[in-house]
């Protein structure tokens, strides 16, 4: 009875923790504010490899807004099925799609080599770019992007848990919010919109 009510109690924070996310993230992005997240620090200095063997760094990615997932190219569903989401986004956002970068940043490079990637990524939108690079470089991204990535499993065939949120980041490299996976379609095309209007 008493380890029932622990994991209960556990349960209990778990979900109070979420909710309270919820709740500030539908604070700062009530559909018409476009309001940012002030204070909160994600992105940073970085050095890592496009899939066109260009080197690639935060300053290059200034400019223009965009958006970052961080995911890989044996990923069975959340990487698939948000790349098609964010060719969707593109699509839907019209010729203001062609503002918008987006960036498919490998969590396994390993076996994530810019050839491969560079392949996998012509299944998806074409305005989706592909980014690698040493362990240790993606490791600098992930740190920076406070985002997750743990090897699951031994030999050639292991998984990858991961972060599964898009990182929207506005003209000047800084952080204006995230789209969780599997949220509405319309509601993401709406965060998208205020972005390109915000950078």
């Amino acid at each position: 009875m008493k380890n029932f009510r622990i994991v209960l109690w556990a349960a209990i924070a778990v979900l109070g923790g979420f909710l309270a996310w919820s709740t500030l993230q539908q604070q700062f992005f009530e559909e018409g504010t476009g309001a940012r997240l002030a204070g909160v620090q994600i992105g940073g200095p970085f050095e890592a490899v496009r899939t066109d063997g260009q080197t690639v760094t935060q300053e290059d990615l200034k400019g223009r807004p965009h958006v970052i997932f961080f995911g890989f190219t044996h990923c069975p569903d959340v990487c698939p099925t948000t790349l098609y989401e964010a060719g969707r986004w593109l699509k839907d956002l019209g010729p203001d799609g062609d503002k918008l970068d987006v960036y498919f940043v490998t969590v396994d490079p390993e076996r994530d080599t810019r050839e491969l990637m560079a392949s996998y990524l012509t299944s998806f939108d074409s305005r989706i770019s592909g980014i690698t690079g040493t362990p240790e470089q993606i490791q600098t991204m992930l740190k920076a992007w406070r985002a997750f990535a743990q090897k699951d499993g031994d030999g050639d065939d292991y998984n990858v848990n991961h972060t599964a949120t898009t990182y929207m980041m506005d003209a000047n490299g800084e952080f204006f919010g995230t789209i969780g996976y599997g949220e509405n379609h319309e509601t993401a095309v709406a965060k998208l919109k205020r972005l390109l209007e915000a950078s």
